[in-house]
């Protein structure tokens, strides 16, 4: 299947879904081997597919369990830069539709997934310790520590470093 993306020379734009997934007062996010930083679970939407499907298809690729949406939380356009790591040189700009998944009531994950190429590992960090961690997106330590009604909307400049 074919992201819905592109690049063009140092210019990567990508749709993108993402979960926001919550056991025990943790949040689950992301790392591999290249990145020294924390990255939310998700990944392009493929042509054609819908931005639930390609978020309910991520999480299970990502943590081989299948969690249901709870509702789209947030919209996120995201500008950033990567100088040494899995998007090194390139100048990102990214939207992004993060759902808020139903807790199950275990952490218990059983996934096998590879970004670019790298052996991904899925970590669990308290919400309460997010600023302790270089974890992106940066909103979401303050967006799980406040109740919410309806859709919000973020836009955030941030070179990851």
């Amino acid at each position: 299947m074919c992201d819905c993306g592109f690049t063009k020379g140092n210019r990567w734009f990508r749709y993108r879904a993402a979960a926001i997934i919550v056991e025990n007062d943790c949040v689950l996010f992301a790392t591999n081997e290249m990145d020294d930083y924390f990255y939310s679970i998700g990944g392009g939407v493929h042509h054609g597919e819908t931005s639930e499907d390609a978020v309910i298809r991520e999480v299970f690729e990502e943590t081989g369990v299948h969690y249901e949406i709870d509702h789209l939380a947030v919209v996120h356009e995201s500008f950033f830069g990567d100088p040494g790591g899995t998007l090194e040189g390139l100048n990102c700009h990214e939207i992004s539709f993060y759902y808020l998944m139903k807790p199950r009531g275990t952490q218990e994950l059983h996934g096998n997934s590879f970004t670019h190429g790298v052996k991904e590992q899925m970590c669990w960090i308290p919400i309460e310790d997010l600023d302790k961690h270089r974890a992106y997106p940066v909103f979401l330590k303050e967006y799980l520590s406040k109740e919410h009604t309806g859709v919000e909307h973020f836009v955030t400049h941030e070179c990851v470093k």
